[in-house]
């Protein structure tokens, strides 16, 4: 595979995700949910729709990118590049009316790809972190976008930037704002921004820490350049790591934690594995496949089967169904272009690459689509918001779009 189509793939699948505590269950503060799983407790929301689709609330473009939307407090925020210019904006989630922006120098950094921001900001309280490609970090209040603190991590610290730039997004834990920088992460007093940890001077991977309960223990999970490594989060001690070389340092899409157990998986034909880690060198594999390459969105795990979208971005994208316990393909589904989907309420919210949005119901034994309508059109690789009844979508290119599925919008 050449390095042309490497760099494509990297910034989606690790777009902005963090662990932010305090979030509601109809609030989306980060992708992939309040539970970093890609799942949301809300419902309510209605896939009946109306034959000319749902209802458009609002749009507007920030600029290009592949950052996700994260909504809260009534605010929708994301980030975008124009002009080798970076800007953080922030919409009031209903209208779409600005609230504010912010922007400072950033390169388009369109090598091989189309360029742009790719990670997504994460929202606590009253407060919005945001980290680019080049390790620029800012903390601004939600409500004002004032700057509480900024730094630029890599100059700071010295840490090796990854080919393509930063891919992870903050995470959260109690008092520390946790960043994929160096080898297993750093981590920052989120109140100051104050470095309270740091990792050896080796090349990051492009995931987003994942902070999970673990065997018994708080456990930070995080990819690097060459595999993945488990620390403890409040001291950046490592706990385990395991080799997994996938082409051009490109292990990006988020681990997944079942009790003990950790899925991973990336592209470039390399697969996935389920394992149990141990204080060896080599784990405990439970199962490998070759069949769920999720190079771009991690997969989701629901009800003991993973769900996942299979295939580097040159290749026809495959939706696929696993069973988590052996790894046996239980459907797979290339007719529609999926390439980014969550699950709420029993149900799958999809979009398409060419920017279509499906949903369909979670099952284990088929694909089988309820409704479908064309939104933005363009290259769409981001991952849906589902927030308050409201889906917020986003392309390539920087157009967005709040979708309303509320019960009383399909009347």
């Amino acid at each position: 595979m050449s390095r042309f189509f490497s760099c494509k793939l990297i910034f989606f699948c690790s777009l902005g995700l963090s662990l932010a505590s305090t979030a509601t269950a109809d609030d989306w503060n980060q992708l992939r949910g309040p539970s970093r799983n890609g799942v949301s407790d809300e419902k309510g929301w209605t896939d009946k729709w109306p034959q000319s689709g749902p209802k458009v609330l609002w749009k507007a473009n920030v600029g290009l990118g592949f950052s996700g939307i994260s909504v809260a407090g009534g605010r929708a925020v994301t980030m975008g590049n124009a002009d080798n210019n970076d800007t953080v904006f922030c919409f009031d989630a209903l209208t779409g009316k600005e609230a504010w922006k912010h922007t400072y120098p950033s390169p388009l950094g369109d090598k091989y790809f189309d360029g742009g921001t790719t990670g997504t900001p994460t929202i606590e309280k009253d407060r919005v972190y945001t980290l680019n490609r080049w390790g620029d970090v800012f903390c601004f209040e939600l409500g004002t976008g004032k700057i509480v603190w900024t730094r630029n991590v890599q100059t700071d610290t010295s840490a090796p930037l990854p080919d393509w730039g930063f891919g992870g997004s903050p995470a959260i834990y109690e008092n520390l704002l946790v960043l994929n920088v160096g080898e297993s992460g750093m981590a920052l007093e989120k109140a100051t921004g104050k470095t309270v940890w740091q990792s050896p001077k080796k090349p990051a991977g492009y995931t987003t820490p994942l902070i999970v309960n673990r065997a018994g223990r708080k456990e930070l999970i995080i990819g690097s350049g060459q595999g993945f490594l488990g620390v403890e989060p409040a001291t950046g001690k490592e706990i385990w790591r395991m080799k997994w070389i996938t082409q051009y340092g490109v292990n990006a899409a988020d681990p997944i934690v079942d009790n003990d157990l950790i899925f991973i998986s990336s592209g470039y034909g390399k697969g996935g594995a389920l394992f149990r880690p141990t204080s060896e060198p080599e784990p405990e594999f439970i199962w490998k496949t070759k069949i769920l390459r999720t190079q771009l969105n991690g997969a989701i795990l629901y009800e003991k089967h993973l769900y996942g979208v299979d295939g580097d971005t040159t290749d026809t994208a495959t939706l696929r169904c696993l069973e988590l316990s052996t790894g046996k393909e239980k459907w797979a589904d290339s007719g529609h272009k999926i390439r980014s989907f969550i699950i709420a309420d029993g149900k799958m919210i999809l979009v398409s690459e060419p920017g279509e949005l499906f949903v369909a119901p979670v099952s284990s034994e088929s694909f089988k689509p309820t409704v479908a309508t064309q939104i933005l059109g363009g290259k769409t690789w981001t991952s849906p918001t589902l927030a308050n009844g409201i889906v917020y979508l986003r392309n390539a290119r920087g157009d967005i779009a709040g979708v309303d599925l509320r019960p009383t919008s399909a009347k």
